[in-house]
């Protein structure tokens, strides 16, 4: 009888294990790099997370066996929930996170190790498949991938048609940022709208985009701070020019932005594409009034060009499904339907240049002025120059913009403030 208890046991021990087993292969099973399988999940907030959730449905008919799971959260509470559980050793963090590109440096100086290596995996075979400025964006001091693009945010220069033609300004007509000046002295005497917001105690974007035309950030290709350099000095000193003027509509944040816009209180508004879709969605009633054109040059011949924004995917080295995750990031991220899913709902920009040659890139906008807006960016994606953003951007972009407010709020000299703030930022970084 003993003896036939402990056959059982041992029988009922073997069954138990080999149940246990199945489940954790049916649910656990990360398959290999050519066949991966298992369930992952991504993290990414708002119209990105929506994009993604949209794009698994393309996904899956090409990897069947792996299950995504997209967790929309607010992107600041992403980031708190991201810092925590990378200071955890991956502690409750997702396969996949969608990370704005300002932000990846910061995050690899205090988490050398947290993000796989995609360029391991073979994702520098796509290198060309998007413009250089973005892969440097992408890419550590080493050259490797430590993100996949996603979107990016070429900029240009929003215009209100009606208030040109009132003012008799055509904007073919303006090469130069003193060409901006004065025809934004026309058209306020025309309108009486003022001729771009800018919130000048708290964003220094306006400054930012005319530095990455000069080819810098607010440090140079070295590493070095430029806030004392002729190019910094030569951007602020158009912005206090445009401010003398009275030109500049002073506005709070983000909503400030959008309201101008709305309420026609400026006749033009310098962002990244994206804002094509705020202000179709938010001012719909404008339809056929707004167009676009270039940033303009500090010189004639200049370059015209910079990015606002944008936004790419990372693989945190704790993922114990790297390989499913990699399907998706690299699936995501080249698929030419994925990318054109977000494009076509929501409005942003893919990184990915073989979509520019999409219906959706060279057709013509009705509701801007029946202009092919898009056309015009995605031709100049490719001329956006390189710059170097590192992990004292957010620091260095706050500092701007209390020596902004300085100087056209208190009447410091453009010089002297810019030089006050290359001084606090040498002393931050030395820290």
């Amino acid at each position: 009888m003993k003896k036939y208890m402990s056959i059982m046991l041992v029988l009922l021990q073997l069954l138990l294990s080999a149940c246990s087993n199945n489940t954790a292969g049916n649910e656990g099973k990360s398959g290999d790099s050519k066949n991966p399988a298992g369930t992952i999940t991504v993290w990414g907030w708002d119209v990105a997370a929506a994009t993604m959730k949209a794009a698994v449905k393309d996904f899956q008919k090409k990897y069947p066996d792996v299950k995504v799971k997209v967790e929309d959260f607010n992107s600041s509470d992403l980031y708190d929930k991201l810092t925590v559980g990378l200071a955890a050793r991956g502690s409750g963090l997702p396969d996949v996170v969608l990370m704005e590109d300002e932000r990846i440096p910061g995050y690899l100086h205090q988490f050398p190790e947290g993000f796989l290596k995609l360029n391991k995996l073979g994702y520098d075979k796509y290198k060309d498949s998007f413009n250089p400025a973005k892969v440097a964006a992408v890419q550590n001091k080493d050259g490797d991938f430590i993100a996949a693009p996603w979107d990016i945010g070429p900029a240009g220069v929003f215009y209100r048609v009606d208030y040109f033609e009132k003012a008799n300004v055509d904007p073919n007509s303006i090469q130069t940022w003193d060409d901006y000046i004065e025809a934004g002295k026309k058209i306020k005497a025309a309108t009486g709208a003022q001729l771009l917001p800018i919130d000048i105690p708290n964003y220094d974007g306006v400054f930012q985009m005319m530095m990455q035309q000069q080819g810098l950030s607010y440090f140079d290709k070295d590493g070095k701070i430029t806030l004392g350099s002729k190019e910094a000095i030569r951007a602020m000193e158009v912005i206090k020019k445009l401010h003398d003027a009275n030109l500049i509509l002073n506005n709070k944040g983000w909503d400030g932005i959008v309201t101008a816009t709305v309420n026609g209180s400026v006749a033009t508004v310098p962002y990244g594409v994206w804002y094509a879709g705020s202000i179709m969605d938010q001012a719909p009633d404008l339809k056929g009034k707004w167009d676009v054109f270039y940033l303009p040059s500090f010189e004639k011949g200049g370059t015209r060009y910079a990015n606002v924004g944008g936004s790419s995917l990372l693989i945190p080295s704790t993922s114990k499904n790297q390989s499913a995750a990699y399907a998706f990031v690299e699936f995501f991220t080249t698929d030419q339907a994925s990318q054109l899913l977000g494009f076509e709902k929501y409005g942003l920009f893919p990184s990915l240049k073989e979509t520019y040659s999409a219906p959706q890139f060279t057709a013509n906008s009705e509701y801007f002025h029946n202009s092919p807006i898009f056309k015009k960016f995605a031709d100049i994606v490719n001329q956006v120059p390189k710059i170097n953003v590192n992990e004292h951007l957010a620091k260095a972009s706050a500092l701007t913009s209390n020596a902004q407010a300085a100087i056209l709020l208190e009447n410091k000299s453009v010089e002297s403030g810019l030089k006050d703030a290359q001084k606090q930022l040498d002393n931050e970084v030395k820290k």
